[in-house]
């Protein structure tokens, strides 16, 4: 779990460290490629909990996802249709649905484990 959430946060430190300057035409391209970025992240981390990650299906997702979502784009592009949305409304609901199921996984485990108390008692009457 601390590979996604390691690249996670160099990348947000080297974005808040770095000044590049995004040229206005690859704008579009850059926004599918953030949320390429973020749903691979998310989807490695409900992977991490529910014990089936994989590093190698992490990374060849991490740049098959940016790649198709920059061609979805490219191909938008040629063709003069905004195909880009498909994929930004294909990437929010799976970064939705994995926010959900991470953001529930952690509550039951914090739920679970208060029940629990420190020596691993459940705080149910026998």
């Amino acid at each position: 779990m601390w590979l996604p959430v390691l690249g996670l946060l160099v990348g947000i430190v080297l974005g808040f460290l770095s000044s590049v300057e995004i040229p206005l035409g690859v704008v579009k391209y850059t926004a599918i490629a953030i949320l390429a970025a973020i749903d691979t992240v998310l989807g490695g981390l409900r992977a991490q909990l529910e014990d089936r990650f994989d590093l190698s299906i992490f990374l060849s997702g991490f740049f098959a996802n940016t790649f198709f979502a920059a061609l979805l784009t490219a191909i938008g592009d040629l063709l003069g249709v905004d195909i880009y949305l498909g994929a930004v409304i294909a990437f929010s609901i799976r970064i939705f649905g994995n926010v959900g199921f991470i953001r529930r996984d952690l509550l039951e485990r914090y739920w679970r484990g208060a029940r629990r108390g420190p020596a691993g008692e459940t705080g149910r009457i026998p």
